[in-house]
């Protein structure tokens, strides 16, 4: 998932913060969001097979 993404991120804007380095903070608040953006598709991902397995059980039932 998007778990490193975001520790990276978090430790690249910690780095940008104590170096003065607006670049690399740049950098670590797009890899966190990427992060998310990881964990909001795995989510999604989660939920549409849970619906395709309703979907598959209920037209067995039928």
């Amino acid at each position: 998932m998007g778990i490193m993404d975001k520790i990276t991120g978090r430790a690249k804007q910690a780095a940008g913060d104590i170096t003065g380095s607006a670049s690399t903070k740049r950098q670590g608040r797009d890899e966190e969001r990427k992060g998310d953006a990881k964990d909001d598709l795995a989510k999604k991902q989660d939920q549409a097979d849970s619906k395709a397995e309703e979907v598959s059980n209920l037209e067995r039932k039928t």
